[in-house]
C-alpha cells in the first residue's frame, strides 16, 4: 500500500469510528424504550452513519463495539517504534554535545528543544513496546544502517571533536539529515501501519521535525 492509500484508509476508519462512538445519552420519552431498534429502558443508543445515500442506523452499545475498526499493531507498527527509539537516542547523543561545543545560541536552544521533545517520546514508545511485545518467533533486533538519516560512527566522532562554528555547521547538517530520515520513517508507518497510537506518534514526528528542518535550514 502506498502512503496516499494508507492515509485515505486511515481517514475512512477514523470517520467510521467517530460516527459509531457518537452516543445519545438520556432516556426516551415516557421510558418506553429506544426507537428504531435502539437500546431499551433508557439505555444510551449509538448512531452508526450509513453508506452514501443510506440512512444512519441506531445500534446497541454492544453492536457498536463489534463494529469498531481493528487497530491491532502490525509488523510495520512494531518496526517503526523499535527503529524510532534508537533514532531518537542518537538525536539525544548529538544534542548533548551542543552546550559545551556550540557557539551559536540558536544551535544550543535547538539542541535543548530536541532533547526536551524526544526524551519523553522515547518513554512513550518504550511503554508501547512493552504493551505490544513482538509475537513469539518474530525476528529479534534490527539493522541500524537501514534507518534513514542516522549518522555514521565517523560522523559522530567528528561532531564530538568539533568546536565553535565548525560544530554548529556539522550539527545542523547531521541533524537536518537525521530529521529528514525520521520524517520518512514516520511517513512509511502512516502508510503501512494499523495502530492508532502509532499513527499519533508518527504524526507528531512529522509535524515537529518538519518545522525543525525548516528552522535548521534557515540557520545554516
Amino acid at each position: 500500500m502506498d502512503m496516499a492509500n494508507g492515509l485515505l484508509g486511515r481517514t475512512i476508519r477514523a470517520v467510521v469510528a467517530a460516527g459509531i462512538l457518537l452516543a445519545l445519552a438520556g432516556c426516551r420519552d415516557g421510558g418506553d424504550g429506544a426507537k428504531d431498534g435502539g437500546a431499551k429502558g433508557g439505555a444510551a443508543a449509538v448512531i452508526a452513519p450509513g453508506r452514501p445515500g443510506e440512512k444512519a442506523r441506531t445500534l446497541s452499545p454492544e453492536e457498536a463495539g463489534r463494529r469498531l475498526p481493528d487497530d491491532s499493531p502490525n509488523a510495520a507498527d512494531r518496526a517503526y517504534v523499535q527503529h524510532m527509539v534508537d533514532h531518537h537516542r542518537q538525536a539525544l547523543t548529538m544534542s548533548a554535545l551542543a552546550p559545551a561545543r556550540a557557539s551559536a545560541d540558536g544551535v544550543k536552544r535547538l539542541a535543548e528543544r530536541i532533547s526536551a521533545a524526544q526524551q519523553p517520546e522515547i518513554g512513550a514508545m518504550e511503554k508501547w513496546l512493552a504493551r505490544y511485545p513482538a509475537p513469539s518467533g518474530a525476528p529479534a533486533g534490527h539493522d541500524h544502517g537501514a534507518m534513514p538519516g542516522m549518522a555514521t560512527a565517523q560522523q559522530l566522532k567528528e561532531l564530538g571533536e568539533a568546536n565553535g562554528t565548525d560544530f554548529d555547521r556539522l550539527f545542523l547538517t547531521l541533524m537536518t539529515a537525521h530529521h529528514e530520515g525520521a520524517v520518512k520513517m514516520a511517513g512509511e508507518a502512516l502508510a503501512a501501519g494499523n495502530n492508532g497510537a502509532v499513527e499519533e506518534m508518527a504524526n507528531e514526528v512529522v509535524a515537529t521535525q518538519t518545522a525543525e528542518i525548516h528552522r535548521m535550514r534557515a540557520m545554516g
